[in-house]
């Protein structure tokens, strides 16, 4: 028998239409979609058809990047209810619209120890993934996060199979073997979705500017998504830094950038040695060609990249994270406006955490001083932070804006506020002083800001 004809056969048993496998939902079932840019979006379109024909399933993902049919074609919420556990904008508009709802968790126990006792676990797993290889494995592409993990505690598992996405090798739970699928699912073939190239502004080039000058030889750089990210990319490669090694939750395209320069080596890594690890990736086709079947690159499940011992087990860690405010205290926003949702808290505190632990580490959390609404300039320094706390005070280590960055890390509750004051924006800085004044965190030692 030649290899892999077993798993044909098996593959012609399981092979349905999209329209045929969501059958299997009921009634009230949890249903759980992959995540980021590997959505399933024909399954997502074939079950919202069954609009009217259920009630209240329940269906949840992490930022899915395409907009979910289950939420647009019932606005009323009488067949389902659409859950993200880290909004995309695609989810911030179903939000705004009262149509999408938060699950709030640290990334790194996502699924396996929430599965375990906290939240029901998924009727049904619907999972993008590769085309089956010849061994019968189904590759789970840009996002191995808690994918496995879900399929594992599923009662039943469609596979909906793309010829586009990138077969991504990693170091543990990356694909799924025919024999734990249920179902599967030809898909539409579509391209991955890409994102924009985010152009940085000269507040994020400043801002990176005084990220890199902590930035040495060795270092493990955790870099997120956006203008700073990137502006961190192009400094460093046209800089003088060698070997350094990345330990991230989301590879993008600043890691190819600095590879291909020859900047990112992972010589000095100390766990996980010129590998360049991850859970997911989101970001150019230049991107998904560089992650197929390519070695060096290495996915693994969002509960090792993101648990922070791991993380700090590398020296000389760097994490780079975006937040929405910062207040006087050292409290970090970075999910919410108010009561409008905006991300997740994602693993930006894990890294905090990891970077914090890590021999030689550095954590930093960066902002823009300042944002426009209504034509109005507003601070986003504030006395208190008027939305979710993701990174408590106690965690908090460097701050940076584009008028400098502070160390926070061990200070007095008053020399915290005159850090945080001091990289506002100076049309701010004698309101933030008063309200330090008010809220008791102000002493006449303080400098003059």
């Amino acid at each position: 028998m030649k290899k892999g004809e077993n798993s044909l056969k098996e593959y012609a048993q399981k092979l349905l239409t999209a329209e045929e496998a969501v059958k299997v939902v009921k009634s009230g079932d949890w249903v759980a979609y992959s995540h980021f840019v590997m959505f399933p979006e024909t399954l997502d379109r074939a079950l919202a058809m069954r609009k009217g024909e259920l009630k209240e399933v329940k269906v949840k993902t992490s930022t899915g990047m395409h907009p979910a049919q289950v939420a647009i074609m019932d606005p009323e919420k009488e067949s389902f209810i659409y859950h993200s556990s880290f909004f995309s904008h695609s989810d911030r508009q179903l939000g705004d619209r009262k149509l999408a709802f938060h699950i709030p968790g640290n990334y790194w126990e996502e699924v396996p120890r929430l599965y375990q006792g906290y939240t029901a676990r998924p009727n049904v797993a619907m999972l993008k993934t590769t085309p089956m290889d010849q061994n019968g494995f189904f590759n789970f592409g840009t996002s191995c996060s808690f994918t496995h993990a879900t399929a594992k505690m599923a009662d039943t598992v469609i596979i909906e199979v793309n010829k586009n996405v990138p077969y991504c090798l990693g170091g543990k739970d990356e694909k799924i073997h025919i024999s734990e699928v249920d179902y599967i699912v030809e898909g539409d073939h579509q391209p991955l979705l890409t994102l924009p190239e985010v152009t940085a502004s000269e507040e994020d080039q400043k801002i990176a500017s005084l990220i890199v000058e902590e930035i040495e030889d060795g270092s493990c750089l955790q870099l997120g998504i956006g203008g700073i990210p990137n502006a961190v990319g192009k400094i460093i490669a046209d800089s003088d830094v060698k070997d350094l090694g990345c330990h991230s939750e989301m590879l993008a395209d600043a890691y190819v950038d600095l590879y291909e320069k020859g900047k990112m080596t992972g010589a000095k890594k100390t766990t996980d040695r010129y590998k360049m690890v991850y859970t997911f990736a989101m970001g150019s086709e230049k991107l998904y060609q560089f992650m197929d079947n390519n070695p060096v690159c290495a996915a693994y499940p969002v509960d090792y990249t993101n648990d922070y011992q791991v993380i700090a087990s590398n020296e000389r860690v760097v994490s780079i994270n975006n937040a929405l405010q910062v207040d006087l205290f050292g409290q970090i926003c970075s999910e919410s406006q108010g009561y409008r949702h905006i991300s997740g808290t994602g693993g930006q505190l894990d890294f905090t955490i990891g970077a914090m632990l890590s021999r030689g580490g550095k954590g930093f959390i960066c902002l823009k001083s300042t944002r426009v609404r209504q034509g109005q300039l507003i601070s986003r320094i504030v006395p208190t932070v008027e939305g979710i706390i993701t990174v408590p005070r106690s965690l908090a280590f460097y701050v940076v804006t584009e008028y400098g960055k502070v160390l926070i890390k061990g200070k007095t509750t008053w020399e915290i506020a005159e850090a945080i004051i001091s990289i506002a924006h100076p049309e701010f800085r004698d309101e933030l002083v008063e309200q330090a004044q008010i809220m008791g965190i102000w002493t006449r030692t303080n400098k003059k800001i």
